[in-house]
């Protein structure tokens, strides 16, 4: 047993006993370990750690629902959390919407959230110095170019339980590297993320980083316009972050705000994407629901949105297990998105083309290769236009060869129309796993090849 599930166990005893046995109630214990270890100017210049323990209440009572969060786990300040929680309940407003609580239901997932594989030990207890080797060896790797990034380990182990009898625990971990290297202007950018800290090589990330640099110099600028492109698994994987913010979104979607029309095929037949917690996310939400894979898109027809106890009811389903602290506000989105890659083929081409983008240049005849996307904005959420940047790397590709760096570029484009029928031309053999920048989703991106998107803007305007 956890240490958290006790915790869980005791705020449960002490809702019952203070607000009386009408009372419903849900609680989420979670410590959180997460270490950083940060560089620039090829130097590290940040290492810090910071372990958290801090319970979630959320109450129900007489018709109406309140919540509030505590870091202090002791008798007195869970006593404390409760008391503050029922007075706040009792001039909360009525909630007519409250869906009500999970009963009891078993785990699909195992406890460590990983499958067959199991919790990583060894990377929830990575040290300062097994960061730093990283580091260095990304560092000594891009040979003598400037560097910046950060290299961290993140551990929760966390429990549920309500009055409703419901009571499960779990863990999870991660490890995540993200690295650029700079010469003359020019970036280069390497990322990865992996249950395991051994599975990262800073080296093999630093020459990458590196050698894109190195080709990223001294650029051409392209005028506006549709082309095809070749979008690396770092760009791929900002699609999936909008996708699920604002496409697979179960609060979206029951607003009739989401671009999903689940049974339509609304994208391409190469394209299945999964939410899959599996390797990365703890094997219950925060209502308790267990988790478990969710076939979001197969063969390009959507054929599911993700929802919490309240989107369901509002949309005539049931949770999928994507409850969370911000859910009721921004509704509940998948957090570990995969896009199952295509055929492996392996071809030759240089080395600062991730492999599996390498077979997809090879068929273009004109179009642009684009290393990563940034700064991306909504610019309608039904149709999902969203408008951004490119950055760390852009290449114009001529007759399936790479022909010169090019300009950064401003872009507007529907993503689910980029992935519509008939319009991604190819996806490449692997998808890799990448951490989010802000947050602790999870997407796994293999490169496409998509027939048009619209460049609206380049250096000069």
């Amino acid at each position: 047993m956890s240490a958290e599930l006790p915790i869980a166990a005791r705020m449960v005893e002490l809702v019952r006993a203070l607000a009386g046995p009408d009372a419903e109630a849900e609680v989420v214990v979670r410590h959180d370990t997460e270490a950083l270890t940060r560089f620039a100017t090829s130097m590290i210049h940040q290492n810090v750690a910071e372990a958290t323990t801090g319970v979630r209440l959320r109450l129900h009572l007489d018709g109406r629902t309140t919540g509030a969060s505590s870091t202090v786990t002791g008798p007195d300040g869970l006593r404390a959390l409760v008391e503050r929680t029922i007075a706040a309940a009792r001039v909360s407003p009525p909630d007519a919407a409250w869906p009500g609580l999970i009963p009891p239901a078993a785990l699909h997932l195992s406890s460590g959230g990983l499958g067959a594989d199991g919790f990583d030990e060894a990377t929830a207890r990575a040290t300062p110095e097994q960061r730093a080797a990283l580091v260095r060896d990304f560092v000594r790797a891009a040979d003598g170019l400037e560097t910046a990034g950060y290299c961290r380990t993140v551990a929760v182990s966390a429990a549920f339980a309500n009055t409703a009898g419901q009571a499960v625990e779990g863990r999870a971990v991660e490890a995540a590297f993200d690295g650029i290297a700079r010469l003359d202007g020019a970036d280069g950018v390497a990322r990865l993320a992996s249950p395991r800290l051994a599975d990262l090589d800073g080296a093999a990330l630093g020459a990458r980083a590196a050698a894109k640099a190195r080709a990223a110099r001294q650029p051409v600028e392209l005028p506006p316009g549709h082309y095809e492109v070749v979008l690396e698994p770092d760009a791929v994987s900002d699609l999936l972050d909008n996708l699920a913010m604002f496409g697979f979104n179960g609060r979206a979607f029951a607003q009739r705000q989401s671009f999903a029309e689940p049974g339509v095929p609304q994208f391409d037949p190469s394209v299945t994407i999964v939410d899959d917690p599996r390797g990365s996310g703890l094997p219950f939400d925060d209502e308790g629901t267990p988790r478990q894979q969710l076939v979001l898109v197969r063969e390009g027809v959507t054929t599911a949105v993700t929802h919490d106890r309240l989107s369901a009811a509002q949309a005539g389903g049931v949770s999928t297990g994507h409850a969370s602290p911000s859910s009721r506000s921004w509704g509940p989105m998948p957090a570990h998105l995969r896009m199952e890659p295509g055929p492996a083929v392996v071809t030759d081409g240089p080395d600062f083309v991730v492999s599996s983008a390498r077979p997809l240049v090879a068929g273009v005849r004109r179009g642009l290769l684009v290393s990563d996307f940034w700064y991306t904005r909504v610019l309608d959420q039904k149709s999902l236009v969203v408008t951004g940047l490119t950055r760390n790397g852009v290449w114009l590709i001529e007759d399936g060869e790479i022909t010169a760096p090019v300009g950064n570029v401003r872009f507007t484009q529907s993503y689910p129309q980029a992935l519509g029928p008939g319009r991604v031309l190819g996806i490449g053999g692997e998808s890799v796993l990448l951490p989010q920048a802000w947050g602790r989703a999870r997407w796994a991106a293999p490169a496409l090849r998509l027939s048009e998107w619209n460049i609206t803007g380049n250096a000069s305007g």
